[in-house]
């Protein structure tokens, strides 16, 4: 079998020659089957191998893919019988991955809760409007300060550090958002860790003065956007039957006239409400925005605006509709920020295989209004995922019992999936409400991204040598 395309790092006791085969990568600690390690996958340039350990991925000729098929589909299948029925060598080297539990990291990033209200009321905030089932509250100044102490505090010497700002409407506390900004700049110069910031907005209610603010600064600004005017009114709604939608177009238009931030995304949830996602994509593509991303509403608080197992079906069909577009655009040398292409292709190029979703619990705390410590700004106030105090600092004890027991290799029933080290098993405040009933579309998308993988590397590998729009603080994920 020839090599001819392999992604993703190789340490360098492991060359490759032309004409070798590619190793199969030792089975985890409870090894699932071979449907969980290697997938065979198609683009226009002949049949692939993807090894989930390490997500490298291989050419192989068509009739080893056929063999490779019959056989992962086999309900007894292992590591050890595909490699004897094949004659391939087994990796004698230890695994890029295994179900070890991380270590809690040090924090490189925390955001503050800063104001736990909003001036809009969507059917699909998972936040309740910011409050998270309880009363409208802020974060007192010395709350926020106290937080970029603990941030800095528990951050590794020198690294850079990210504080973002969430709610509800962040901007409603915009005197302290602009406060906290100059306390964390000093402060992370004097301790020696530069500070980058971030924020989630609706942009109904920006000013000049915060447009300074994201230009003066490093910051990263996510608007929450849901179409055109009709499709964003139909879910967010302003007071007094104001359009909320008019107010966001003028909030791009503030930001225009008085300072841009270094990176402006645009967030979509989609909700069985949402139209054609090419057209709100191309939609958020027109309006200017850096990056424009999709995120399905799984968990809300009226389930009629939860994407279910049956409406992910046509999610999938409408984000591959938009994925064909990107590698169109892409492929002839025009730029098309589709966030979710973008990040599932990078993740891929880059070799990325992860044991969990993202950095919640880990590098990552978000602090109530009160300054309690939770794994993410999603699942502020839940007992269930409180890391600590602001005052006491972060609780290694709980934050290690998070990631053993979320880890992705103990969780079912993705140590079955050869997709897990991509998806890391879903957001934890998703699979905490809901479950994980996105199984068969994040495969599903997965796959189309590791088509479009080599079909990309093939007609424009220089998209892989750009650096990544932002990569410290990206509004979309891989899945």
């Amino acid at each position: 079998m020839t090599v001819l395309l392999q992604i993703g790092r190789r340490p360098p006791e492991e060359p490759r020659r032309p004409g070798t085969t590619p190793p199969v990568p030792a089975p985890t600690a409870v090894p699932p089957g071979a449907s969980a390690e290697v997938k065979v996958f198609r683009s226009a340039h002949g049949a692939h191998l993807f090894v989930a350990d390490g997500s490298r991925v291989y050419d192989v000729p068509e009739a080893l893919a056929a063999r490779l098929e019959r056989w992962t589909a086999a309900p007894d299948g292992s590591l050890e019988s595909l490699a004897a029925e094949l004659d391939l060598p087994l990796w004698g080297g230890a695994p890029r991955i295994d179900g070890t539990p991380v270590e809690p990291p040090p924090l490189a990033s925390i955001s503050l809760n800063v104001m736990q209200a909003c001036n809009l009321s969507c059917g699909h905030c998972y936040a309740d409007e910011g409050r998270f089932g309880g009363s409208a509250r802020a974060m007192p100044r010395a709350t926020a300060f106290a937080t970029v102490d603990r941030l800095l505090a528990e951050a590794a010497p020198g690294a850079d550090v990210v504080v973002g700002f969430m709610g509800g409407e962040p901007l409603l506390a915009r005197d302290l958002i602009h406060e906290v900004v100059a306390y964390a700049t000093g402060a992370g110069a004097a301790s020696g860790n530069p500070v980058r910031f971030a924020l989630t907005t609706n942009l109904t209610t920006v000013r000049p003065e915060d447009a300074r603010l994201f230009a003066e600064h490093p910051f990263t600004v996510t608007v929450s956007l849901d179409g055109d005017r009709t499709g964003h009114d139909a879910l967010r709604r302003a007071p007094g039957g104001a359009s909320a939608y008019d107010r966001l177009r003028a909030g791009l238009d503030v930001l225009a006239r008085h300072g841009r931030p270094r990176h402006l995304g645009a967030r979509v949830s989609v909700t069985p409400y949402t139209g054609r996602l090419l057209d709100v994509l191309e939609h958020g593509i027109g309006l200017g925005f850096d990056e424009v991303g999709f995120a399905a509403v799984v968990s809300a608080p009226d389930p009629a605006y939860e994407i279910t197992s049956e409406t992910f079906r046509g999610f999938l069909e409408r984000m591959v509709e938009c994925g064909e577009t990107a590698l169109r655009e892409v492929s002839a040398g025009r730029h098309y920020p589709f966030g979710n292409f973008q990040t599932a292709l990078r993740e891929i190029h880059r070799g990325t295989h992860r044991p969990y979703p993202c950095g919640a619990g880990a590098g990552y705390l978000s602090a109530s209004a009160e300054g309690g410590l939770y794994a993410c700004h999603r699942l502020v106030d839940d007992p269930a995922f409180a890391m600590g105090t602001v005052a006491g600092g972060s609780d290694t004890a709980l934050r290690q019992r998070h990631l053993t027991d979320r880890h992705v290799d103990r969780a079912e029933p993705c140590r079955s999936c050869w997709a897990r080290y991509l998806c890391g098993g879903g957001c934890h405040h998703e699979v905490s409400r809901r479950g994980r009933p996105g199984c068969d579309y994040i495969r599903g998308w997965l796959a189309f991204c590791l088509r479009a993988y080599v079909e990309l590397a093939q007609s424009s590998p220089d998209f892989f040598a750009q650096p990544a729009p932002n990569p410290a603080v990206s509004t979309v994920s891989t899945a």
